[in-house]
């Protein structure tokens, strides 16, 4: 079972080093879709994207903690598949997404599905906060982050407006994290991480698309208040 755990911690270290092998990722280049939007109103503040130091280093740290001491454990064995998937994907994407956008959508999606796999695989009692609490963080923020991309393609191919993506998105977001919290409700790294990105959401329209930033808002507030609220039934 060694070599399983084995595989994960070098695929999570590939994954924090991808960043340093290719060129910084803005966003998708507006000029490779058919409608320019500049700003794509689903898109976080880029301040938002921060988070990403902590998905890479706490991941580092349930890898190499699984390969360590939980090598055996049922519970943790039962994450490393899918797990391994969606990081050795993330590896990848930044190579991928800066002149390929479709592909690199469909890549993130495939990556959200299987963290999310990995995620709801996790057992919420035994090491929370070195199994549960990282795949929680890392699923979350590649479901809001599966979205964006979506959203960015719909809206760039003119499929629906750029203010009616972002709102359409968000809402499939919001349902979505709601089923996953409720299935997890003692670990809220998870429904807190969709917070963040929503809130991103809200930063960057608050001055100009407030048609986005208000809905989001309220969006927020109903993750961040369902997170909670779930958290403290199961208590």
């Amino acid at each position: 079972m060694r070599i399983s755990s084995l595989i994960l911690l070098v695929a999570c270290v590939a994954f924090l080093a991808a960043p340093a092998l290719t060129p910084p990722f803005m966003g998708y280049d507006p000029a490779l879709f058919p409608v320019v939007i500049a700003r794509p109103a689903i898109q976080p503040a880029g301040y938002a994207f921060a988070i990403w130091g902590l998905i890479y280093l706490w991941l580092i740290v349930h890898a190499a903690f699984g390969l360590w001491r939980r090598d055996d454990v049922a519970a943790w064995r039962a994450t490393r598949l899918p797990l391994t998937g969606a990081v050795l994907l993330g590896t990848v994407w930044l190579a991928i997404a800066p002149g390929y956008p479709i592909t690199a959508t469909v890549t993130i999606v495939a990556m959200a599905a299987l963290a999310l796999t990995a995620y709801l695989r996790a057992d919420t009692t035994p090491d929370r906060w070195l199994l549960s609490a990282p795949l929680g963080i890392f699923a979350g923020w590649l479901t809001a982050a599966s979205a964006v991309s979506c959203g960015v393609i719909i809206a760039g191919y003119g499929w629906m407006s750029n203010t009616m993506t972002a709102l359409v998105l968000l809402s499939v977001v919001v349902l979505l994290a709601l089923w996953v919290q409720a299935r997890k409700p003692m670990m809220p790294t998870y429904g807190l991480t969709v917070v963040w990105a929503i809130i991103g959401v809200v930063r960057a329209n608050w001055a100009d698309l407030p048609a986005v930033a208000l809905p989001a808002l309220a969006a927020a507030v109903v993750m961040a208040g369902a997170t909670l609220a779930l958290r403290l039934r199961a208590d």
